[in-house]
């Protein structure tokens, strides 16, 4: 990254736009680590900014004339962005859910995976795996039954898999690993989690040429016309970071990063279960979720904040399913994850 930049002051190395869908090496590169067994060919690639803002990019694709199902709980940009683009009806303050989005309750119950049989037909499903906030991967057999879902359907799965590579079972990293899937879904990366670009601003994309509208048109091809409209392309020195991560020194470093964050969330994983806590998630992602039966998440996080002085997020902020929970996060420093398991632990002894 460095050396790109120092390359833009120079005559020979400056660079105008870019491609608004990404520099051909990264996409190619982007291919070949992730997708090199799964018919993902670097033209189905769009490098982004990041994933938040691909499905913002993605909804002015949908348009408002769609109805939406969601995890519940679920990242909150699918439902608010659903919200912007005008897609929803009210906001429902006694069952606190927006009107025309239906919301897949994800619970213990169920492993956190939605009983499809009772879930309405909707145009499009934003389903994350590992989910942000559960911390929970689907198996390959749950991924079987919804691509088949949607399949049946005519939906759209817009699959979020910003956390793959916290995967340390069976369960697929790509909903593409899934035969049909490149008919009926896209899917969305980040280096963020992986890389530290949380500041660098770098992901991807894939719209596979299998993918159709009902009337046969190309998704692909429409979403490449919102993105050379309203975006000038990721920019070429994240790019060359981006290069960077997927070579092989580049490729042990995220392990490294990912091995950093999974130890400091079995750090967070004991701590709550030696008090007695019901935990969930943590094998697969940087997240525990964690179970206060009976209490308002608000309460909670308040408690937690004010007491031991340690920073929480309520579960009720990813939809109404969340209520009860609170997440966790492990991306920290590690001194400053063992403080906080140390105040917990004095605060729930």
């Amino acid at each position: 990254m460095a050396e790109r930049a120092h390359a833009l002051s120079t005559i020979d190395g400056y660079s105008g736009y870019g491609a608004e869908q990404g520099e051909k090496k990264l996409r190619a590169a982007i291919a070949a680590t992730y997708y090199s067994d799964l018919g993902i060919e670097e033209t189905d690639i769009f490098v982004s900014d990041g994933a938040k803002c691909d499905i913002s990019r993605l909804q002015i694709l949908f348009g408002s004339n769609v109805k939406i199902a969601v995890q519940d709980p679920s990242y909150p940009v699918y439902v608010d962005s659903s919200v912007i683009m005008d897609q929803t009806d009210l906001y429902q303050q006694d069952v606190q859910k927006y009107g025309n989005i239906e919301y897949m309750t994800c619970s213990p119950e169920n492993g956190f995976f939605p009983d499809l049989s009772s879930v309405p037909r909707t145009d499009i499903i934003f389903f994350c795996s590992p989910n942000n906030p559960t911390g929970t991967a689907s198996s390959r057999d749950q991924l079987t039954q919804l691509v088949k879902f949607a399949k049946d359907n005519g939906s759209i799965i817009f699959y979020d898999c910003a956390y793959a590579m916290y995967i340390s079972d069976d369960s697929p990293k790509s909903i593409f690993e899934i035969p049909g899937a490149k008919e009926v879904a896209m899917e969305t990366a980040s280096f963020s989690k992986y890389a530290g670009f949380t500041g660098v601003r770098l992901g991807w994309t894939v719209v596979p040429k299998e993918l159709l509208f009902s009337d046969g048109h190309s998704v692909a091809k429409d979403f490449n016309r919102i993105v050379c409209t309203s975006f000038n392309g990721a920019s070429t020195i994240s790019q060359a970071g981006g290069l960077g991560c997927l070579s092989p020194e580049g490729l042990e470093a995220m392990q490294d990063v990912v091995g950093f964050y999974k130890e400091n969330t079995k750090i967070i994983l004991d701590t709550f279960t030696s008090l007695g806590f019901n935990v969930y998630g943590a094998k697969n992602a940087p997240y525990v979720w964690v179970h206060f039966p009976g209490r308002n998440s608000w309460d909670v996080f308040a408690e937690i904040l004010e007491k031991a002085h340690v920073v929480t997020t309520p579960g009720i902020g990813f939809g109404p399913s969340g209520e009860g929970f609170v997440r966790v996060s492990a991306f920290g420093h590690r001194e400053t994850i063992i403080e906080a398991a140390r105040r917990l632990k004095q605060l729930y002894k």
